[in-house]
C-alpha cells in the first residue's frame, strides 16, 4: 500500500485476483470458497495488513445493533414517490422501538454497491432491508451469499426464498378491476408497473383474474407498461388512448401513475369518471387531492416498513426462521370511479 490509506475489501480482491464476494466469504468463515482462492485471499490480507473491524473486535458473532435500509433508486425518485417516504417512516419507527440504528443507503452505481459490500463484509450492520427488488437484481443473491440477514420489500418471484414482506398485490388489483366492471365498465385498461418486478406482474395478474371472473375479454391492446412515475403514467395513458380510444376505465398500478393518467385524460378532453373511470393503487396522500379524488387500493405502506424491520430484528436477535408475510389491501372508493 502507498500512503496512509487503509486497504479495503476492493483492494484485497484486486490484489488476490478474486471478487469482493469471495473476500467477504473468507473473512466471514464461509465454506463456499475453494482452497486455492482462500489461500490467495489470506495472503493478500497478510501482505496488505487488512484487518476488518469484525475480525479486530470479534464482531462476527456479536451485534452492532445497526441495520441498513438499501434503496437502489435515485434521490429524485426517492423524493418524488410517497411510497418511499412511508416505508422509511415505518422502518425508522420500528427501529426506534428496538433501539436499532438505521443507516439509509442509496445504491445507484457500482461505487455505492462497493460501499454496501464493504459494510456487509466488515459487519458494520447486522442486516439489510432491501427495497425496489427486480427479477435480475444481483443484490439479494449477493447478500445471501455473504450470510447477512436480509428482508425484502417485495420479492423477485413467487418462489422467493429470502424473507420478504409484500402487500396483496394481485388481490388488490383484482378488487379494483372488479369494482370497475361492477359499475358497468367493459373496456378496462391497465397501466402496469415494471414487469421485471413481481409487484408489476402481480397487479397485472389481478387485472386478468377479475376479467376472467366476470367473463369479460381482456385484450392485450388494453395493457400498457409503466414505471411507477407520473410521467410514465401520462405516457402510458396516451398510448392506450391512441390504441383504444373507446376505453371507458383504467386501473393504474400506482397512485402516481394514476395522477399522470388523469392529466393526460384532461388533455384529451375525457371526463372522469363520466367518460373514463380511474383507479390507482396505494392510497397515498396524492389520492385525496386529485381532481376528482382518486379511487384507489390502500396498501399499508408504513406497516410494511415496520413489519420488515421487526422481521429482521427477529432474525438477528432471536435467530428466527425466514418469514414470508403478505399484508391485506383494501379498496377505497372516491369520485374518480
Amino acid at each position: 500500500m502507498t500512503g496512509n490509506r487503509r486497504p479495503t475489501i476492493k483492494t484485497v480482491a484486486a490484489h488476490a485476483g478474486v471478487g469482493r464476494t469471495t473476500v467477504s466469504r473468507v473473512v466471514n468463515g464461509s465454506d463456499l470458497v475453494s482452497a486455492e482462492a482462500r489461500a490467495r485471499v489470506l495472503a493478500a490480507i497478510k501482505e496488505l495488513n487488512y484487518v476488518p473491524n469484525s475480525v479486530a473486535r470479534g464482531l462476527v458473532t456479536n451485534r452492532t445493533d445497526a441495520v441498513a435500509l438499501v434503496i437502489p433508486e435515485s434521490e429524485s425518485r426517492l423524493g418524488s414517490e410517497p411510497f418511499f417516504a412511508a416505508i422509511i417512516r415505518g422502518v425508522s419507527g420500528a427501529c426506534a422501538e428496538s433501539r436499532t440504528q438505521l443507516q439509509l443507503m442509496l445504491v445507484r452505481d457500482e461505487a455505492e454497491r462497493d460501499q454496501l459490500t464493504e459494510s456487509v463484509a466488515t459487519r458494520r450492520v447486522d442486516g439489510v432491508l432491501l427495497l425496489s427488488v427486480h427479477s435480475g437484481d444481483r443484490l439479494p443473491g449477493m447478500l445471501e451469499e455473504m450470510g447477512l440477514p436480509t428482508v425484502l420489500a417485495g420479492r423477485r418471484g413467487a418462489d422467493e426464498q429470502l424473507s420478504h414482506v409484500i402487500a396483496d398485490n394481485a388481490g388488490g388489483a383484482a378488487a379494483a378491476v372488479r369494482h370497475l366492471l361492477g359499475r358497468g365498465r367493459r373496456r378496462v385498461a391497465t397501466i402496469t408497473g415494471p414487469l421485471d418486478m413481481d409487484v408489476g406482474r402481480s397487479r397485472l395478474a389481478g387485472w386478468h383474474a377479475a376479467h376472467r371472473e366476470a367473463g369479460v375479454a381482456a385484450p392485450d391492446l388494453l395493457v400498457e407498461t409503466g414505471d411507477f412515475t407520473e410521467e410514465g403514467g401520462a405516457h402510458a395513458m396516451r398510448s392506450l388512448l391512441e390504441r383504444a380510444p373507446d376505453l371507458d376505465a383504467v386501473f393504474a398500478a400506482s397512485d402516481l401513475m394514476a395522477v399522470g393518467a388523469l392529466t393526460e385524460l384532461r388533455r384529451w378532453r375525457r371526463r372522469v369518471p363520466e367518460d373514463v373511470a380511474v383507479v390507482g393503487f396505494e392510497d397515498s396522500v396524492l389520492a385525496r387531492h386529485t381532481d376528482p379524488p382518486l379511487t384507489t387500493v390502500r396498501q399499508p405502506v408504513e406497516e410494511l416498513g415496520r413489519t420488515m424491520a421487526r422481521v429482521l430484528t427477529d432474525i438477528t436477535r432471536h435467530g428466527a426462521d425466514r418469514q414470508r408475510i403478505t399484508l391485506p389491501t383494501e379498496l377505497v372508493v372516491r369520485a374518480s370511479s
